[in-house]
Parts: C-alpha cells; sequence; structure tokens
C-alpha cells in the first residue's frame, strides 16, 4: 500500500493524462483495435498507483513477494533489458500470464499469433528499451524514442538510436494533442490502416486466382 500510494506523485509528462482516450479514438476511427502496455524496470506496485494504470491491459514490471502482514519479503519479479523483449513475445502471442512459459516457447505459426509485431508501436525513453526497440522495428512494426524537453543530450542519444536503425521515430517527451509525438502516432496509424487493407486484397486476389 506504501509503494502504490507513491504512485499517486509520480509527475507525468505533459498530455498523458489524456493520451490514451486520444488514441483510442482514433485507432477506432481507422477499424483498428487500441491496446496498451507498459514494460517497466521499475516497480509495479508503485506504477499499478498511477492516475494512468487503468489505461493498461498488463502491466509487466519488477514486483514483490509480500508475507501475510503485507511487507515484502522477496523480489517476485526482476526486469531489465534484456528480459523485456519476452514481454513483447507474450503480446504478440497473446500468453499475457507471467506463469505461463510453455505456450510461451512454444512454436506458433506467424498467422496465429494475436498481435503481430508489425502492428506495434514502441515508445521508450532509455537504454533498458534498445533491445525492445529493435525487435519490434526489425519485425516490421514502428519503435519512438522520446526524451525530455530541453535536453539536448538525451536528444542526441536517442537520434543516434534511429541512425542505428534501433529506432524510426524521435520526439520530445510531450503527449499533448497535436505536438510531434501525437501526430508520429496518428500517422503510424493510418500507416497500420492502410497496410492491413492492402494485405487483405492482396489474399482476395490469391484466394480469386485459386
Amino acid at each position: 500500500s506504501m509503494l502504490r500510494a507513491l504512485g499517486k506523485d509520480v509527475q507525468l509528462f505533459d498530455g498523458v493524462s489524456d493520451w490514451f482516450a486520444r488514441v483510442n479514438d482514433y485507432a477506432e476511427s481507422k477499424g483498428l483495435v487500441p491496446e496498451h502496455y507498459i514494460i517497466s524496470s521499475g516497480l509495479k506496485e508503485i506504477i499499478e498507483g498511477t492516475p494512468i494504470a487503468k489505461e493498461f491491459k498488463e502491466i509487466y514490471a519488477a514486483s514483490f513477494c509480500y508475507d501475510e502482514h503485507g511487507v515484502a519479503c522477496w523480489p517476485a519479479m526482476a526486469v531489465n533489458y534484456t528480459s523485456k523483449t519476452q514481454f513483447l513475445f507474450r503480446v504478440n502471442k497473446g500468453v499475457l500470464d507471467v506463469t505461463e512459459h510453455r505456450a510461451l516457447n512454444e512454436f506458433m505459426p506467424e498467422e496465429k499469433r494475436r498481435v503481430p509485431f508489425s502492428n506495434m508501436i514502441y515508445i521508450g525513453d532509455g537504454l533498458t528499451d534498445v533491445p525492445c526497440m529493435k525487435l519490434v522495428t526489425v519485425n516490421g512494426g514502428k519503435s519512438i524514442a522520446v526524451y525530455g524537453n530541453n535536453s539536448e543530450k538525451r536528444k542526441a542519444a536517442a537520434q543516434q538510436l534511429v541512425e542505428d536503425h534501433r529506432a524510426d521515430f524521435i520526439a520530445p517527451a510531450d503527449y499533448s494533442e497535436n505536438r510531434e509525438l501525437d501526430k508520429i502516432v496518428k500517422s503510424i496509424l493510418d500507416y497500420t490502416e492502410a497496410r492491413i487493407q492492402m494485405e487483405r486484397l492482396m489474399r482476395k486476389e490469391q484466394s480469386n486466382k485459386k
């Protein structure tokens, strides 16, 4: 309860509080079904205490085991830059339960995977996000490296990720409507809708030929 209470005081970037409703409305207007996940090296309990926790389908983060008095007694999960990628595969395959490992590691044809990587948008702001950004990017999705305003050092680091083909875009961490990040995400949603429509037409054409 103490950790969750700390989440109430987490300072959010500009525009985050109404970001989810705006993005959801825009995605749905394109015939898409939006879902939001968070993958963090921070503490799950603190994230659960933030005002935006309810917006996420799943929160994947470090967490504790608790005794009968609600006191943390052992680490339940540690999340670092390499282990973050497993959660992308969980979303990809629809195996969201962190205790389920067999289904996660079993072979699954691409066409049966619940959320194709090509439909993912990954937004990250640190080095622990780089493996996930790369994984999404090389599999056809889009990654965005965000940085704090007035931080030329972080902006340069984000730009380097694009030059190294680890991310597709960079933008200030301002989630407000009509800001750069908002425009990038909406453009990606436009692209995703068009790509899905094209793939359907191609499948239909191939089916007609048969």
